[in-house]
């Protein structure tokens, strides 16, 4: 790996180097480099398609499993598919993301396909990061779909991060959520200039006492346009909530189109969105200890994402 792939990985991963344990890194639609660990085992896929199977045996607890990819080349499209498979009561990190580096007029594209399958009682937090850099005119373009099992009393915790020079999203989790089992969403979102996001979520809540938490934390500056679509099925006694909160700039623009269906009558739902500026009072007292007006807006929005 050279200068830039590192730069690359160190944004999406905060990796330095070659990981411990069991990683997949993938360059330019191949794996470059992978390792299989003790508690986690990373196999090429069986049905012919690009991509990893990874088995978390049962029973493992604190690991991190690595499986960043990164575009270096410009008009290419890379599709990979990749299915985790964690055992009862494993409890797992894993980091993967994508970073774009598209120095051409073209287009470079990610779709990645993940699929989740967590057995009871299992854990699982996943980072995943979307970043873009190079050429104005280039295009950088990520079409994520994530797909979510989760068995009794299973928890996924699914953090996505996009926070710069991504020309196109289009991100779809569909997750099913059994008895007592819980998914956690946070997604944090910053686009500018003729940027386009959109995130669909489709979760079915099937179990007694299961749970859906999905918070939405987004930033529209310049042109760009973001769309949150969710769809929150309750079918037994439930809990689900969604909350999309969004800052305007510029000429920006921001939907939101949330959908809820108690399909049983124990099911309870809730969502909540909202739309705005920046409180005029905000900047004024930011500005009054020495920050220009764009650093106190800078620094409001990093304040939001977090």
């Amino acid at each position: 790996m050279d200068k830039l792939d590192l730069e690359l990985l160190e944004k999406i991963a905060d990796l330095h180097g070659i990981p411990e344990g069991s990683f997949n890194i993938r360059k330019d639609g191949k794996s470059i480099a992978r390792a299989s660990g003790a508690d986690a085992e990373i196999l090429p896929r069986r049905d012919g398609k690009e991509g990893i199977d990874i088995f978390v045996r049962p029973g493992v607890k604190n690991r991190s499993v690595h499986i960043p990819v990164i575009l270096t080349a410009g008009g290419l499209r890379d599709v990979v598919y990749n299915d985790f498979y964690i055992g009862k009561g494993a409890e797992v990190t894993i980091i993967a993301g994508c970073g774009i580096h598209n120095d051409t007029c073209g287009e470079s594209r990610h779709d990645g396909v993940h699929t989740f399958h967590l057995d009871e009682g299992s854990s699982v937090k996943y980072v995943e990061r979307h970043y873009g850099e190079g050429n104005p005119d280039g295009k950088r373009e990520f079409t994520p779909v994530t797909r979510v099992f989760l068995k009794k009393g299973a928890t996924l915790f699914l953090e996505s991060t996009q926070l710069g020079g991504v020309t196109n999203t289009d991100r779809l989790t569909v997750a099913s959520v059994g008895k007592n089992a819980r998914l956690l969403v946070k997604e944090k979102l910053l686009t500018d200039g003729d940027e386009r996001a959109v995130s669909r979520f489709k979760v079915k809540l099937l179990g007694e006492n299961s749970t859906a938490d999905i918070v939405s934390r987004s930033v529209a500056r310049g042109r760009s346009y973001q769309s949150f679509v969710s769809d929150l099925i309750g079918k037994n006694r439930c809990f689900g909530h969604v909350e999309c909160d969004g800052i305007l700039l510029d000429s920006a623009r921001i939907l939101s189109t949330p959908k809820i269906d108690a399909v049983s009558p124990e099911a309870s739902l809730v969502h909540e969105a909202a739309v705005g500026k920046i409180a005029g009072d905000q900047l004024v007292k930011l500005m009054t200890l020495g920050l220009t007006e764009k650093e106190a807006e800078d620094t409001i929005i990093k304040g939001f994402l977090n």
